[in-house]
C-alpha cells in the first residue's frame, strides 16, 4: 500500500504546481499581480511601465521633392536651413531672373546700414517703410539715391555700388547687372538667382544687411507686407501673397513670416517676372520664375505658396509613429 500512496501523492504534488505555474504565467503576459499576491511561491514581477510618446517636433521648412505644373520660360527655387546654412533647392538654383521689387529689401538695409546709430530723416525713414510694406516705387528709388545708388551704366556693366556691397556683405555668387539694352543700370533688372535670394533672406535676417541697430526694424516691415493681388496698384501695393499663403497656422504661429515678393510684366520678353522671398529664424525660401503675361499674376501666387507647401515637415496629417514595446519572455 506505501507505494500506492507515494504515488498518489506525487500526482497530487503536481496538479497543485501546476496549478500555480498557471496564474503565474497569465499575470507575466497580461501585466497583473505578482504570484505572490495569487498565493503562489516566489517574488513578483516588477512593473514597468510603458514610456510616454514624445512629442511631434514643430513644422518647419525642410528640403523634399516638389513638382508644380509650371507652363514658361523659367521656374526655380532654392531653400536654405538657417541652423546650418544649407543651401537646397531646384537643379537650376544657380539661374537667374530679374529681381524687381524683391530686391528693394537690400536697398532698405544698405542705407540703414550706412546710418549706423544716425537716425533718418523722417521723409527717408517713410519712404523707406513704404518701399518694402507697400513696394512703393517712388519710396525705393528715394532711398536707393540716398544709399549711393545709380541708374547710369557701370564700366564693364559691372553692378552699381549698391549691389555690390550687397555681392561682398551676403557672399552672393551668382547676381549680375543686367543685361537688357533698354534697362541697364536700372536695379530692379539685377540679375540674382533663387540661391543667392536666400541668401540674400539671410543676410537680412541675422543683421549683416542692416546692422545691429535697423535689422529689427526691417524685419518687422517685411512681417507687415500688406495689400492682396487686387489692391495692387501700378507702382505700389498689394505684395501680400505668395509663400506665406502655402504655409500652415502652425508654421505661423511660432514667430514672424518676414516676406518680400517682386512682379513686373515686362514688355521686352512679354513674361511676368515673378519673385517671392520669405525668412524666419529657421530657414529662408525663394521661388523666382517668368511665364508669359496673358496669364495671371495670381498664377505666379499659386506657385509660390504650392512650393512652400510642399516643404513643409512633417506633412500635415502625417501619422505619428510610436515605438511598440516588445513582451518580455516568460
Amino acid at each position: 500500500m506505501r507505494p500506492r500512496v507515494t504515488m498518489v501523492l506525487a500526482v497530487v504534488a503536481v496538479l497543485v504546481g501546476g496549478g500555480m505555474l498557471v496564474p503565474a504565467a497569465y499575470a507575466q503576459l497580461s501585466g497583473g499581480d505578482s504570484p505572490s499576491s495569487l498565493g503562489g511561491f516566489g517574488g513578483g514581477t516588477e512593473q514597468v511601465p510603458a514610456p510616454a510618446p514624445s512629442a511631434p517636433p514643430s513644422p518647419t521648412l525642410a528640403d523634399a521633392p516638389v513638382s508644380v505644373d509650371f507652363r514658361g520660360d523659367f521656374f526655380s527655387w532654392a531653400l536654405m536651413d538657417r541652423t546650418t546654412g544649407t543651401v537646397t533647392g531646384a537643379k537650376n538654383m544657380n539661374r537667374t531672373s530679374s529681381t524687381e521689387s524683391m530686391l528693394k529689401t537690400w536697398i532698405v538695409s544698405d542705407y540703414l546700414r550706412q546710418l549706423g546709430d544716425k537716425q533718418p530723416t523722417a521723409q527717408l525713414k517713410r519712404a523707406a517703410s513704404l518701399a518694402i510694406r507697400d513696394s512703393d516705387d517712388n519710396g525705393a528709388n528715394m532711398v536707393y539715391r540716398a544709399a549711393g545708388g545709380s541708374y547710369q551704366k557701370q564700366p564693364g556693366n559691372k553692378l552699381n555700388p549698391v549691389l555690390q556691397r550687397a555681392v561682398k556683405i551676403c557672399g552672393l555668387t551668382d547676381t549680375r547687372a543686367g543685361t537688357v539694352p533698354a534697362y541697364l543700370g536700372w536695379w530692379s533688372f539685377t540679375e540674382m538667382s533663387p540661391r543667392d535670394a536666400v541668401r540674400l533672406g539671410d543676410c537680412i535676417a541675422d543683421g549683416k544687411a542692416a546692422g545691429p541697430k535697423w535689422t529689427k526694424w526691417v524685419m518687422n516691415e517685411m512681417a507687415n507686407v500688406r495689400g492682396s493681388i487686387k489692391s495692387q496698384q501700378e507702382k505700389s501695393g498689394g505684395g501680400k501673397w505668395g509663400i506665406i499663403d502655402g504655409l500652415p497656422a502652425s508654421i505661423k504661429a511660432q514667430g514672424p513670416v518676414s516676406i518680400k515678393n517682386g512682379w513686373t510684366r515686362l514688355a521686352y520678353d512679354g513674361n511676368w517676372h515673378v519673385n517671392c522671398l520669405a525668412v524666419t529664424d529657421k530657414w529662408s525660401l525663394a521661388v523666382m520664375m517668368r511665364y508669359p503675361g496673358a496669364v495671371g499674376l495670381w498664377y505666379g501666387s499659386k506657385l509660390c505658396a504650392s512650393v512652400a507647401t510642399q516643404l513643409v515637415t512633417p506633412q500635415p496629417g502625417a501619422a505619428l509613429k510610436v515605438p511598440q514595446q516588445p513582451i518580455g519572455k516568460l
